[in-house]
């Protein structure tokens, strides 16, 4: 239970890092540095140099390209919204898919308080971050369902290519999606990516985004029933919001909050009554 306490709260540190980023080289930048150098630790950690697709390279490039998407869609709905909203409106994605692939009519009740949570979020502000007093950013909620949509179909083609390929498949998706949003990232900054102190700062939001989540999520899976993992990690909107705060100065109001928690609860519910709630690899 503490290594996967430890996984979120690295994950959201990594990603309160990679907002200081954003004045720099932009949240392409960001994510293209944090997936190229996530997928460096998760290649020395999984030895995907071992890996061999063969006939699988279809759902392999599917996977890889989700996962980049999916980063690339988050990262992009930080400029416009605080993290842990960001990563509430994210959970809709795996919460809908879950839900849909259930025959249980229980969970119509989780999906029905996800609604009333994304209710809560609304209407959104068509003022610039810093200047919307009433509702959040639309292009920010736009991003996060995105990168929910994005997690969704991750998810699908996660299982599909791990099954096929193993364990090791996670280093290769990545890579193939820092492939796939690098030349987006230089692109979008050029040669600032470069400048070491931005090199160093990439390297840290791969290293608590990736390497260490991932590293202490094999640690937790092996040690808790996957139904109990999956509450668990429910709670990672709720500790996007905490880290936000104190990293970040995000604050979030009392109605904000209430829809943060029943992210929490509907996805936690979600997960104990169908237990196909894949909530590895957020964000």
């Amino acid at each position: 239970m503490l290594a996967l306490l430890l996984s979120m709260i690295s994950f959201t540190f990594g990603a309160s890092l990679a907002k200081r980023l954003y004045p720099l080289v932009g949240a392409e930048g960001a994510t293209a540095l944090r997936l190229v150098f996530g997928a460096v630790f998760l290649s020395v950690i999984f030895r995907s140099w071992r890996l061999r697709p063969r006939g699988h390279w279809r759902v392999l490039l599917c996977y890889g390209a989700t996962l980049g998407t999916m980063n690339l869609m988050f990262y992009m709905a930080l400029q416009f919204i605080p993290l842990g909203l960001a990563i509430a409106i994210e959970f809709l994605g795996p919460l809908s898919l879950a839900v849909v692939t259930s025959r249980t009519k229980t969970d119509l009740l989780w999906i029905g308080l996800a609604i009333v949570a994304l209710a809560l979020l609304l209407p959104v502000s068509y003022a610039a971050p810093s200047h919307a007093a009433h509702g959040l950013n639309w292009r920010g909620v736009a991003f996060a369902l995105g990168a929910g949509a994005g997690w969704a179909a991750y998810i699908v083609f996660g299982q599909r290519a791990g099954r096929a390929l193993g364990s090791s498949v996670t280093a290769a998706g990545m890579t193939l999606g820092a492939l796939l949003i690098a030349p987006i990232g230089i692109a979008h900054a050029g040669l600032a990516l470069f400048a070491p102190p931005v090199l160093l700062l990439g390297l840290l939001v791969g290293l608590f985004s990736s390497a260490v989540p991932y590293a202490l999520d094999m640690v937790a899976l092996r040690r808790l029933p996957s139904s109990t993992y999956g509450t668990l990690v429910s709670a990672e909107p709720a500790i996007g919001s905490v880290m936000g705060f104190l990293l970040l100065g995000e604050r979030l109001s009392v109605t904000q909050w209430l829809a943060v928690g029943l992210v929490v609860v509907s996805s936690a519910g979600a997960t104990l009554t169908t237990r196909s709630l894949n909530q590895a690899g957020a964000g």
